[in-house]
């Protein structure tokens, strides 16, 4: 477990974070806040980049509930808040929550769907928020806006031609709006109100940028077929990126859709 941390999820928070998820999770936030919901619940939460941002938001008196499935990330989470900060953290599945019907006035989830079942997902969060609940959720948009998946695929395809590591694929896979819009409105959500949004960031170093991807989940996946020094993805991959868009800083550009939607009231 320790090497885990150290190889996935320390980077992840560390380096990764302030480039993919801060921006987006400030705004999460900010959007959330603004209705003042006294009971908000955030799946996927992860290292916690987004519980920040809405803890330091919501009213002091709200209740703020923070779950994921990873033990490790979690505990990174936990370690950014104090006793008295009014936020639970619990490890649960998105599929099943351990909640009563009606529990939340608002329901988060950054980036996350693409991780689980997303009809027993839509349909846990459905259950689980009070009529006239706020959902929020965020996916990215397709490869083609997100380079640490479309450069990351192609620098490990060069390494294993046959048999790519996929896994920074895997947050790209859920870009397409209809079918996604189809299922919140089959199950009861609406309005739906959808925005597709554009960022860029200066990344001063791209090494250790590309160093972080590469030590997501996908080292495993390389690890497995052997054969190469991770070290040489991560120069191979940084020297891409800065053909691309440039060093020191790199303008590094990316895009995500938020779907806003609520539980109508019966």
């Amino acid at each position: 477990m320790a090497g885990y941390v150290d190889d996935v999820v320390i980077p992840y928070d560390r380096d990764l974070g302030p480039v993919l998820f801060e921006h987006y999770g400030a705004d999460t936030a900010r959007r959330v806040a603004e209705q003042s919901p006294m009971d908000v619940l955030e799946i996927a939460a992860g290292t916690g980049i987004v519980t920040r941002h809405l803890r330091n938001l919501l009213s002091k008196q709200a209740r703020l509930t923070a779950i994921d499935i990873s033990d490790s990330m979690m505990d990174m989470a936990r370690s950014k808040f104090l006793p008295d900060e009014q936020v639970t953290f619990q490890n649960a599945d998105a599929t099943a929550l351990p909640f009563d019907d009606e529990a939340f006035d608002a329901v988060v989830c950054q980036f996350g769907i693409m991780f689980f079942d997303r009809e027993k997902g839509f349909r846990e969060v459905y259950r689980t928020l009070k009529p006239n609940g706020r959902y929020l959720f965020r996916v990215w948009d397709s490869e083609r806006y997100n380079p640490f998946a479309s450069l990351s695929f192609e620098v490990l395809k060069q390494y294993f031609p046959s048999d790519t590591p996929r896994f920074l694929f895997d947050p790209v896979s859920c870009h397409q709006i209809d079918p996604l819009k189809e299922q919140l409105i089959h199950i009861g959500f609406d309005p739906v109100v959808i925005s597709v949004q554009r960022h860029e960031y200066d990344i001063l170093d791209v090494t250790t940028f590309a160093r972080a991807l590469v030590y997501t989940p996908v080292i495993f996946e390389i690890r497995d077929r052997g054969g190469v020094d991770p070290e040489e993805i991560v120069k191979e991959l940084a020297d891409a990126f800065k053909k691309e868009f440039g060093s020191s800083p790199m303008r590094y550009p990316m895009q995500a859709i938020l779907f806003e939607t609520e539980k109508r009231k019966a």
